[in-house]
């Protein structure tokens, strides 16, 4: 049996967790005003930083020494402009305390990339100082609360221990080792149930908990966006925490992890809504339908302006 706490509310504000009580930390923070997933959601990127630094802070709290944050995450191009947000993560989360351990390439298949209007520039002018590529790849960095005492798993009950162990032959087979990874994208069909949110693909967590947990630990995703983190340690009997701000997405949370199903297995499901929570899906849907009609309008594009992109 395990537990999931869910709190619809602001993850700058993290104390439903006791102090050094998490395990792991994985998450994917929105990405800077990503013009097809969270347009305007920041003022500027001066706010997105102060709220990345805010969290960092109660993160360093809730995680337990020796443990892992994991972020997936990566640069942002908006409008024109390239934000190096892997670079500025990594210093908040050094300032804070933490140390940086690895950082991990996650590639997404070419075959779902087509050639953009970004890149196909060249195309039209196949000179010197047209080129910009397209991104089939985020960053995984993985940051360390101190060092872990590895007598701790010494003292593990032989049970846990045994249910812990990482399959090799899976470990080998799909080059875990490797500081690449091949996963294949959340794919933006219409009508799935995480339709505009951005979520990783389940494979990310289920790796980095197998990874970095044992059976029975708690594990934290503080953008919880549609619950795939939540989902997964359910699947792997691992505890967790699970904050998301924007109220709309709770249905959607409840379904994912299965709520309503819950007390069949013996898992334990808590939800509860702050005063801090907003309504925001429907204005970032709504900033989306205006960007992609602002694309198709667009016949062509100035050969200087890069377009701009996700991830």
């Amino acid at each position: 049996m395990t537990w999931h706490k869910i709190i619809i509310g602001d993850c700058r504000d993290m104390h439903e967790i006791p102090s050094e009580s998490v395990h792991l930390m994985v998450t994917s923070p929105p990405y800077y005003n990503a013009p097809f997933d969270y347009p305007n959601l920041f003022k500027d990127y001066r706010e997105f930083l102060r709220t990345m630094k805010d969290f960092s802070k109660e993160l360093f709290r809730v995680l337990a020494d020796g443990r892992i944050a994991a972020f997936v995450t990566d640069d942002m191009l908006v409008k024109g402009e390239k934000y190096p947000v892997v670079a500025d993560i990594t210093r908040i989360m050094l300032r804070a305390g933490f140390k940086y351990r690895d950082k991990i390439v996650w590639r997404k298949p070419e075959g779902y990339i087509r050639i953009s209007r970004r890149s196909g520039v060249v195309l039209q002018h196949p000179y010197p100082m047209y080129f910009y590529p397209d991104n089939i790849q985020e960053n995984i960095v993985i940051f360390q609360k101190g060092r872990f005492d590895y007598n701790y798993v010494k003292k593990l009950d032989p049970s846990i221990k045994d249910s812990s162990k990482i399959d090799l032959s899976k470990y080998q087979s799909e080059k875990w080792y490797l500081t690449v990874w091949d996963i294949t994208n959340v794919l933006p069909i219409e009508g799935r149930l995480e339709q505009g949110v951005a979520a990783f693909p389940e494979e990310i967590p289920r790796r980095l908990m197998k990874l970095f947990t044992f059976v029975g630990e708690t594990v934290l995703d503080p953008f919880l966006g549609s619950g795939t983190t939540t989902k997964v340690a359910r699947e792997l009997k691992r505890n967790s925490f699970g904050y998301e701000i924007d109220m709309e997405l709770k249905p959607v949370i409840m379904k994912k992890v299965g709520y309503d199903q819950a007390t069949l297995s013996g898992d334990v499901i808590e939800i509860m809504e702050r005063e801090d929570a907003k309504r925001l899906r429907t204005f970032l849907q709504e900033g989306v339908k205006k960007q992609r009609s602002v694309v198709k309008r667009s016949v062509s594009m100035p050969p200087h302006i890069p377009l701009t992109e996700t991830g």
